[in-house]
């Protein structure tokens, strides 16, 4: 294969077979295509676009370039996961795995870790003393028979080609591509062998997608290949313009997650982590309307149990749940804490998740290049969100930084996220 003549092909805005996707794919996973040359036909792709036939052919290929999980069959528990496509403090997936769990699902989440400003769901886990998200396709399927459910990374032969791309688009620039986000996220769920998925596509300052019509292409493009595979996919748009809860930061948003297992929290993440299981029980006959739906999935995650059966995941993947405990009630695990006050009285009506999230970034919580580390502990708490009443001298948010001098830094560039009204400003569903 002639890899440059794919490059020009694409870069002149024609269409590759899905022969040829195919055998790039095998290609790449195998190392006979250098990055440099990927990342060519990443930016090609980004800006010429893949058609239908061609976003379904690299979907398979990368899906088909690993092992596919396989689950005993039964019934009664059904094998199901959940997929956002990220945005600035979306930490719904660490207490949905532990709701869906004591629904009666099977729960394999494959995640991934941060891209762009927004952040990983691995990431967040890796802040929890002790915690192993790297487990094997045999580790995975027994956990998840065994306790119902797991969060963890692709193993070595899940998706070969989607973990290489993964990492090379959030350093060259191609995360928001429709086709790309597509092929990434659905090859690793259908390497999962679920049986239905719901999907959060999120819009707004804070997402990928800006706009929500950008929003609904990706949705409808990913829901239809994924039904067209066999499993039953329904798609949630969400507002992405504000930080979901009232965190941003690895450690930080794990400690709000814990906060909504236990009946406290922000009302958006419980929203979205309630409709989420909504879905699920919809799609798969365990209810037979939405309210009742929701009914039961609040009825469970109040009960307790979601929150005994996350010690019970964390526990089987090698946490330290005194150590975990410990660090909880901690205030604060950075260094250096400073608070930015509001000014004004009034309602908070904006909390910009761009700004928001490029700070955390920058402090150190997100990644600019595909080697960097990243800070666990630093990020943004007491997030102001919108309908919240300010007085003057009301905390905005509270930052967390490895020395003073950066917290103050971040502090300064955070004051052009907030905006306040005189007026009451409703705060909206996050569910469009």
């Amino acid at each position: 294969m002639n890899f440059l003549s794919l490059i020009e092909r694409k870069r002149d805005g024609e269409r590759l077979t899905s022969a040829e996707i195919q055998e790039f794919v095998r290609a790449y996973s195998s190392g006979k295509i250098p990055d440099y040359q990927m990342a060519a036909l990443l930016m090609a792709i980004y800006f010429r676009g893949l058609d239908a036939d061609e976003t379904r052919a690299l979907t398979f290929a990368m899906r088909d370039s690993g092992d596919v999980l396989k689950f005993a069959t039964d019934s009664s528990r059904p094998v199901v996961d959940k997929h956002s496509t990220g945005g600035i403090g979306d930490k719904v997936s660490l207490p949905l795995a532990p709701l869906l769990a004591c629904l009666g699902f099977r729960v394999p989440m494959i995640s991934g870790r941060g891209l762009g400003i927004t952040g990983g769901t691995l990431d967040k886990l890796d802040s929890i003393p002790g915690f192993q998200s790297r487990l094997s396709a045999a580790g995975i399927t027994k956990q998840v028979e065994e306790i119902g459910c797991v969060i963890c990374g692709q193993t070595e032969t899940m998706c070969p080609a989607d973990r290489l791309m993964y990492a090379l688009r959030d350093a060259t620039g191609t995360v928001p591509s429709i086709p790309l986000i597509t092929a990434s996220i659905l090859s690793k769920k259908l390497a999962e062998g679920i049986e239905a998925l719901v999907l959060d596509v999120k819009f707004g300052s804070g997402a990928f997608m800006q706009t929500r019509e950008q929003a609904h292409e990706l949705a409808s493009t990913m829901t239809q290949i994924a039904n067209e595979s066999g499993v039953k996919t329904r798609a949630l748009l969400t507002d992405m313009n504000a930080p979901l809860g009232r965190t941003a930061g690895n450690w930080l948003e794990v400690k709000e997650s814990v906060e909504c297992l236990d009946g406290r929290g922000p009302a958006d993440l419980r929203e979205l982590v309630i409709e989420c299981a909504a879905q699920l029980l919809l799609l798969t006959g365990k209810s037979r309307d939405v309210q009742s739906a929701r009914t039961h999935a609040s009825q469970v995650l109040a009960s307790g149990a979601p929150r005994r059966k996350w010690n019970e995941m964390l526990r089987a993947q090698g946490a330290d749940l005194d150590a975990f405990q410990r660090k909880l009630q901690m205030d604060h695990a950075a260094p250096a804490t400073v608070e930015l006050k509001s000014r004004h009285t009034g309602f908070a009506h904006r909390a910009d998740a761009r700004i928001i999230g490029e700070v955390v970034r920058d402090l150190g919580a997100g990644r600019t290049t595909k080697e960097a580390a990243i800070d666990l502990d630093v990020g943004v708490d007491c997030l102001a969100s919108n309908g919240d009443r300010m007085e003057f001298d009301s905390t905005l948010c509270r930052v967390h930084a490895r020395t003073q001098d950066e917290a103050l830094a971040a502090m300064q560039r955070l004051q052009t996220a907030f905006a306040i009204s005189p007026e009451p400003v409703a705060a909206a569903s996050r569910i469009a």
